[in-house]
């Protein structure tokens, strides 16, 4: 069996997954860098692709391709038409407690201005209402309503903390069902999106990225936030539509946002503008380039799943965690190893 490692991510963790695949004996080709050149080559006697991206050019090269693993829970870079239909996709998750930390630490600074207090301070300006007049004193947490935009592992994790806070909680999702509404004053369906735009003062935008939650969110949800209201994305950058995010916070609609998630990417390097528009320019904003889910914790978690997916694969088990099996594939069922469903219930 010949696997082929396409996600930079793992690199840090070789020796590990080594270890943990060491009883199915694969070979191992491993890729420090995304070139799609190189690993269409390496794809032509491949079995197992691990990464999220997979383009059609590597998808019509891994003709003997039996699984495709994503290195993370979005398969939304995967050209699922372009794979020989017998190709198992799966995925997987433990990234919910690194990006919970994310979302509350965001939250925090914007809605406590720490980030304009931390550029005027270092300018000499004291930029408090304890030293100037008009400035509002900012509000804790407690009792505040946030508002989940797609509730899987990040919402009910992201809730829980929140929750500790003091906050409440209201959300929607694809069906208006929600598997643990524990905390929640309200659940419903996407007709109630302004609802709950309205009455959040902290969204929290985590899910996948289809065509029907493209653009989910534009001029009149965020509109319906207020102009101090905080948007949260960590989804995926189009689920809010791009311009009527930077109008709003350029004008002030709403109070601030902190987006991990962009409207463009690096093809190769690291250096690309995130987006066509000049969101740098913006105070208001919180600005990272897709690193909420960035953490040792969440990789090691990760290559523990993969690993035992390939071996499964070798053993002819059922796998975990498939988010499209093949025709004649066993698939485990059970509801700790469903793979992600493409609408707003099984966000990551």
């Amino acid at each position: 069996m010949k696997v082929v490692i396409g996600d930079r991510n793992l690199l840090p963790h070789r020796d590990l997954f080594l270890s943990l695949v060491e009883p199915v004996n694969p070979e191992v080709s491993w890729h420090e860098r995304f070139d799609e050149d190189t690993l269409v080559d390496d794809l032509a006697d491949a079995d197992v692709l691990v990464g999220g991206r997979c383009t059609p050019a590597m998808a019509q090269a891994g003709r003997r391709l039996r699984l495709v693993h994503s290195g993370g829970a979005g398969t939304d870079k995967v050209s699922f038409a372009d794979l020989p239909s017998e190709t198992i996709v799966a995925n997987t998750f433990h990234h919910e407690d690194a990006i919970a930390e994310y979302i509350a630490a965001a939250t925090v600074m914007l809605r406590r201005g720490l980030i304009e207090q931390d550029a005027a301070l270092r300018n000499g300006v004291w930029a408090t209402s304890v030293y100037q007049d008009g400035l509002a004193q900012p509000r804790t947490l407690r009792g505040a309503m946030i508002g989940y935009v797609g509730f899987g592992h990040i919402g009910r994790r992201t809730a829980n903390l929140f929750g500790a806070m003091g906050a409440r909680g209201c959300v929607i999702t694809g069906s208006g069902r929600v598997a643990d509404a524990a905390g929640l004053e309200w659940h419903s369906d996407t007709a109630d999106l302004g609802r709950l735009m309205k009455e959040s003062e902290v969204v929290v935008v985590s899910a996948p990225l289809t065509d029907r939650t493209t653009g989910l969110i534009g001029a009149a949800e965020l509109e319906a936030l207020g102009p101090d209201g905080i948007l949260v994305n960590v989804g995926r950058g189009p689920l809010v539509v791009e311009q009527a995010l930077f109008d709003a916070l350029r004008d002030n609609v709403i109070g601030g946002a902190a987006v991990d998630v962009w409207y463009r990417y690096p093809t190769s390097g690291d250096r690309a503008e995130p987006s066509a528009l000049p969101f740098a320019e913006l105070p208001n904003l919180l600005m990272t380039p897709h690193t909420s889910g960035v953490a040792h914790d969440t990789f090691v978690g990760r290559v523990h799943d993969i690993a035992d997916n390939i071996c499964r694969l070798a053993d002819g088990r059922p796998l975990d965690r498939v988010v499209r099996p093949a025709p004649t594939t066993s698939v485990d069922t059970s509801s700790a190893s469903i793979g992600r469903r493409f609408d707003l219930d099984m966000n990551g």
